[in-house]
């Protein structure tokens, strides 16, 4: 049955002006946010489909292809999936702001939300002044690092151009294990290297990894 042909007392729309989001299952507040269904379910049942097959949780982890390979979920309904996961991200970083790098733990409250879940390696570089106070972040690679390719031109000059006078290397292990292999070694090794001769200090390189992380700096005392 199409939405339209519904009671108002069973459209999710309806049901939340008059009551509010309080009394919406889960199914109805994902209808709402969806709004159409495909050919042959309306959004509702689309929705009670898809939490029941993979639940919440495991949708907002999906990537981008491959939500789009679930039945009715098209290039839009993915997107506004995905949007829904980075504002919850975001939302839960901004109850725990971090804005002075004090040690690896800072490090990991700032970057945790954001990467707890990431199936790749994103490797970013957190730009900082003399006073460890963060100006910025950049995001430099995503994917399985490589030295080989990881230029010391891309991880610096996003620095250079925000004056930062210290950075910190952080990248997450989507094993969860954050030890470092000996890969994650040699491009911290080198990048302290380049730091050193543009007089830009590489501060700590961290590894995220679940709950868990690593610190270069920490692990070298």
């Amino acid at each position: 049955m199409k939405i339209k042909d519904l009671p108002d007392s069973s459209k999710p729309r309806e049901r939340f002006l008059k009551y509010g989001p309080e009394v919406l299952s889960d199914a109805e507040l994902f209808a709402i946010i969806l709004r159409t269904g495909s050919k042959g379910e309306n959004v509702v049942d689309m929705s009670n489909r898809l939490i029941a097959e993979y639940g919440l949780d495991k949708l907002f982890e999906c990537s981008l292809k491959e939500l789009q390979e679930i039945k009715g979920i098209g290039p839009s309904k993915a997107m506004q999936i995905l949007t829904i996961a980075e504002l919850q991200k975001r939302t839960n970083q901004a109850k725990k702001p971090v804005k002075k790098i004090t040690c690896a733990k800072d490090v990991f409250d700032y970057f945790h939300e954001r990467l707890k879940d990431e199936k790749q390696e994103h490797f970013y570089v957190l730009m900082l002044n003399n006073q460890n106070n963060i100006i910025g972040e950049h995001l430099v690679s995503k994917g399985i690092l490589d030295a080989s390719i990881l230029h010391p031109r891309e991880v610096f000059k996003p620095a250079i151009k925000n004056s930062a006078s210290k950075i910190i290397l952080i990248h997450n292990h989507p094993s969860g294990d954050p030890e470092p292999s000996g890969e994650d070694l040699d491009i911290t090794e080198k990048l302290v290297k380049a730091g050193e001769e543009l007089g830009i200090k590489v501060l700590d390189s961290v590894i995220i990894g679940g709950e868990r992380w690593w610190s270069w700096k920490e692990s070298s005392n």
